[in-house]
């Protein structure tokens, strides 16, 4: 796309409306609110990418939590998932703090980008196929224009999300490959590799563990350092 940039990429996304029902609910959720944050102006909108332009390293969620980035504008900001992932990439380099909280907070992201396969906060966490279908196009944008070494997919939609892009940019790998945690694939000159997500169900019941995640991301910060 001639001119394109993450920023025009970011304005693109805050102002997409091509899902109705996904609409409807950030909107809802926004004016409704949760208590604990009945005093706050809700981001309500599509939430765009946030880390640097240039970095190596792509970090892939699902979508937007109700009440965490679709409060606060900003990817992984203001929730439980946050608080893990960002503690994960304040131990490993790839955050200025731990904590992510609400944007103005100082927090800076080194050598990596986070964005999501649905820009969007969904009813119950679960898009649509046809709605992951046409948030898939910023996903391919995104991938473009910041040509990362390494993506990390949070969680198995995540995971298909990025598949689903690179094969729409001419890059498949067949058969298909898995998803799994820690599994890593080679598709052209990018490495994709696999981690639960941090959400609270796999938190709390030990099935991620700071440890693990630990481990997914030194295993992209040496991937993108070319070991």
């Amino acid at each position: 796309m001639v001119g394109d940039s993450v920023t025009h990429l970011n304005d693109d996304i805050c102002g997409c409306s091509a899902c109705p029902r996904l609409v409807a609910w950030r909107e809802q959720i926004a004016r409704e609110r949760r208590r604990a944050f009945a005093d706050e102006i809700y981001w309500g909108r599509a939430v765009p990418s946030f880390g640097t332009s240039d970095g190596p390293i792509l970090i892939v969620g699902l979508a937007p939590a109700a009440h965490g980035a679709n409060r606060t504008g900003r990817m992984f900001t203001g929730d439980r998932s946050a608080d893990v992932l960002v503690a994960a990439m304040y131990r490993g380099g790839l955050a200025t703090q731990a904590t992510s909280t609400h944007r103005g907070d100082g927090l800076e992201l080194l050598r990596c980008r986070m964005t999501a396969a649905v820009h969007c906060a969904p009813p119950d966490n679960r898009p649509t196929p046809d709605e992951r279908a046409r948030c898939q196009k910023f996903l391919e944008r995104e991938i473009t224009l910041v040509n990362p070494t390494v993506i990390v997919a949070l969680g198995a939609l995540a995971w298909d999300g990025v598949l689903g892009a690179l094969r729409a940019m001419g890059h498949r790998r067949r058969p298909k490959p898995r998803f799994g945690h820690g599994t890593e694939v080679q598709i052209a000159e990018r490495w994709l590799i696999g981690s639960y997500h941090p959400s609270q169900q796999n938190t709390f019941t030990g099935r991620l563990t700071p440890a693990m995640l630990d481990a997914v991301l030194a295993q992209a910060v040496a991937r993108a350092a070319g070991r």
